[in-house]
């Protein structure tokens, strides 16, 4: 889809979605009512989202930068502002942000590949992070999770779904070691590429993770337990991007079996 392209070469300038339609050679309604059947959600939230997710990197990855730097560069011109929208997708203020270990919580997307007239939703989310340093550790084991039962915290509220997400991330970081890196490949689907060739290290980071399932989280006034499916798997005779994109869904999809 055009319309990605477009918002990934402008996420440090004003952008306004008549000039993503234009770019497109539609009109604006058209653009909205497209984005949303491909990407589920509007374009605000996803260049909000998409914002977010960059400036949380530079403030993980650059604890010297203030953050009010950070936030003039993706067009946000007060401390306050910026603050409100960071909070809206990470659950925390910039400033507690710092103590985080960076995850792609919201990577960019592609434009899903057509096979006939079927759309593949797998390819919309964009692994190469995640590929380029799978070639430097091609030995080494992944870590696999989604959430048990999504859909009923879903129809609590879509809040409640995203805050499900966050806490999935908060469980795969908190366990994972130094030199593991998380990623989010799905809507509810996260990896940790280990830096062990050992099953047993991965099977021990699995447990940890399993040892959460039922601890609550926090909505509103009330706790919601949240459980995760959690599995390991060695991919090292992958040898393209969309292999490895597979292996780890099908993994996930195997642990729910």
């Amino acid at each position: 889809m055009a319309a990605l392209s477009y918002i990934e070469q402008h996420l440090s300038d004003e952008i306004k979605t008549e000039d993503i339609a234009g770019n497109c050679f539609c009109s604006k309604s058209t653009l909205e009512k497209l984005f949303r059947k491909a990407q589920h959600i509007s374009v605000h939230d996803y260049i909000v989202r998409r914002r977010m997710m960059l400036a949380a990197k530079k403030i993980s990855l650059n604890p010297q930068t203030p953050i009010l730097d950070i936030a003039i560069e993706y067009g946000y011109s007060t401390h306050e502002s910026f603050a409100r929208a960071f909070e809206q997708v990470w659950n925390c203020k910039p400033s507690e942000f710092r103590q985080t270990r960076f995850t792609e919580l919201f990577p960019r997307r592609n434009a899903p590949r057509e096979e006939g007239e079927d759309m593949i939703p797998r390819t919309s989310v964009d692994i190469s992070e995640l590929y380029d340093l799978f070639q430097e550790r091609r030995d080494c084991y992944f870590v696999t999770s989604d959430i048990k039962h999504l859909i009923p915290i879903n129809e609590i509220s879509h809040k409640a779904g995203d805050l499900a997400i966050l806490e999935q991330m908060r469980r795969m970081t908190a366990s994972a070691g130094e030199d593991d890196i998380v990623f989010r490949i799905g809507g509810d689907e996260f990896c940790m590429l280990t830096a062990s060739s050992e099953a047993a290290y991965a099977e021990e980071i699995a447990e940890k993770i399993r040892g959460m399932n039922q601890q609550t989280f926090s909505y509103e006034d009330r706790e919601i337990p949240l459980s995760l499916h959690v599995n390991t798997v060695s991919l090292q005779n992958c040898r393209h991007i969309e292999e490895v994109f597979s292996g780890l869904h099908s993994a996930i999809s195997e642990n729910k079996e």
